[in-house]
């Protein structure tokens, strides 16, 4: 990372501990995940233990350590999705895109993530794609809507 990079991210806090998890925000909104290169560096700035820097952010979910994936692919594992075949579209996935869940593909199209609720429980089982919801899938029309947006069979 080029100097001045740096430098603008840590420009507008003042090296206190207590501003770890914005600064670590700051870092992440910039990049899209943190580097261990960006959190050895809040570190040193904050003056703390990189052990506390990466326990803090790897304890709240909205951290990363890996760059995110150019389309966004989730599927709500709430109870209502759960129920309606939530576990399926997750299998269905991880054979289309041959990743888990957590994980990007190795040419950083896809990420894939299986999430707690979207808070969609009416049209379960629901599949999200770069935003869009998809309500009322099931593992046929997932494959559909795969090839139809993203030509993949």
């Amino acid at each position: 990372m080029e100097r001045e990079e740096q430098d603008s991210i840590f420009a507008s806090f003042s090296g206190k501990p207590d501003e770890l998890i914005s600064l670590l925000q700051a870092i992440q909104k910039r990049d899209g995940y943190l580097s261990q290169e960006l959190l050895r560096q809040a570190a040193y700035f904050l003056k703390v233990s990189e052990n506390t820097v990466f326990g803090v952010a790897s304890f709240y979910s909205q951290f990363r350590f890996h760059p995110p994936g150019q389309n966004l692919v989730r599927v709500c594992m709430g109870t209502a999705c759960h129920v309606q075949g939530g576990k399926q579209l997750s299998e269905e996935i991880e054979k289309i895109l041959s990743i888990g869940s957590g994980e990007t593909t190795p040419d950083g199209q896809f990420e894939f993530q299986e999430v707690a609720c979207l808070g969609c429980c009416a049209q379960a089982s629901v599949v999200e794609m770069n935003g869009r919801i998809y309500g009322k899938m099931t593992p046929t029309l997932l494959r559909e809507v795969m090839k139809d947006t993203y030509g993949i069979s």
